[in-house]
C-alpha cells in the first residue's frame, strides 16, 4: 500500500472532499486523524473508513484556535511517531457577488478568514516535519488564472491568496524535505447536491473540460493519495490539475 505506516491529519475531515481524501489515504493504509468542528460529520466518515478496514480517529478542534490546533497535531505525533500529511479543506466563508456589492469588512473577514485557517494548520504541521525532514502539505482548490468568471465575490481571491501562501511555504519549506502541493479543482461533480436546481451548475463542469468529463470524489481521494506518496516524490511546489483539463491555472 501507497502510505502503509504514515499519519495523515485532515482538517474538515468531516466535509465531502475531507471524507473522500480520508476514504483515500485509509485506504492506501495511512491512520487518518479527521479534525472539524462537528462530531456527527467526523464520526460519520471515520465509521465509514474503519467499515473499510482502515484507521481513523476524530477530534473536535476550533481551527482558528492557535493553541488548540497545536495541542492537538502534539498529541497526534506523539501517538503516531509522526504527522507525515497534513490537509486544510476548512471550508472559507464563500461571498458569491460582484465585488462592488460586498462590503469591505465583510470581503476583508471572508479572506482573512481562510488565510488565518491555512496558516495556523500548516505552521502546526510544518514544526513536525521540519524536525522529521519529511512531509507533505496538501491544499485544495487552487488558482486559475486562465477562468476567472464574474460574480466570484471572495471566493476565487480568498483560493488565490491560499495558494500564494503555498508558494511561500514552498520557497521556505523544501529545503527540509517537506513538500507542498495543491489539487486544482474547479469543481467536484458529486460534491454538489444531485438537484434540479444543481444540475446546471453539474452540467458546466463537464462542459467546461475538453474531455467533457468531469473529477468525482473518488478521484480527489485516490490523486491525493498518489501525490502523498512515495510515488509522488518528485511532484513539489506546484499545482496538480485535476479538473481534466478545464482549469488552467
Amino acid at each position: 500500500m501507497l502510505l502503509e505506516n504514515k499519519t495523515a491529519v485532515i482538517y474538515g475531515g468531516g466535509g465531502t472532499i475531507g471524507g473522500a481524501m480520508a476514504e483515500g489515504f485509509a485506504a492506501e493504509g495511512a491512520r487518518v486523524f479527521l479534525v472539524g468542528r462537528t462530531p456527527a460529520t467526523l464520526e460519520a466518515v471515520a465509521d465509514r473508513v474503519r467499515a473499510a478496514g482502515g484507521q481513523a480517529e476524530t477530534a473536535v478542534v476550533d481551527v482558528l484556535d492557535a493553541a488548540a490546533v497545536n495541542d492537538h497535531i502534539d498529541a497526534v505525533a506523539e501517538k503516531s511517531g509522526s504527522v507525515d500529511i497534513s490537509v486544510n479543506l476548512i471550508a472559507q466563508d464563500a461571498i458569491f457577488q460582484p465585488l462592488a456589492d460586498i462590503s469591505t469588512v465583510d470581503f476583508a473577514a471572508a479572506v482573512g478568514k481562510a488565510l488565518t485557517t491555512h496558516l495556523t494548520t500548516t505552521k502546526a504541521a510544518a514544526r513536525h516535519m521540519v524536525r522529521q525532514e519529511s512531509g507533505v502539505l496538501l491544499f485544495f482548490g487552487g488558482s486559475d488564472h486562465a477562468n476567472t468568471l464574474p460574480g466570484m465575490g471572495s471566493v476565487q481571491v480568498g483560493m488565490d491568496a491560499v495558494e500564494s501562501l503555498r508558494k511561500q511555504w514552498a520557497a521556505e519549506l523544501a529545503p527540509h524535505g517537506v513538500r507542498t502541493v495543491t489539487l486544482l479543482t474547479g469543481g467536484i461533480v458529486d460534491s454538489f447536491p444531485d438537484t434540479p436546481e444543481m444540475a446546471p451548475a453539474r452540467q458546466g463542469l463537464v462542459d467546461a473540460s475538453p474531455l467533457k468529463r468531469a473529477a468525482t470524489t473518488a478521484d480527489v481521494g485516490r490523486v491525493a493519495a498518489f501525490v502523498a506518496s512515495e510515488h509522488g516524490r518528485s511532484i513539489a511546489s506546484t499545482q496538480v490539475n485535476i479538473s481534466f483539463g478545464a482549469c488552467y491555472g
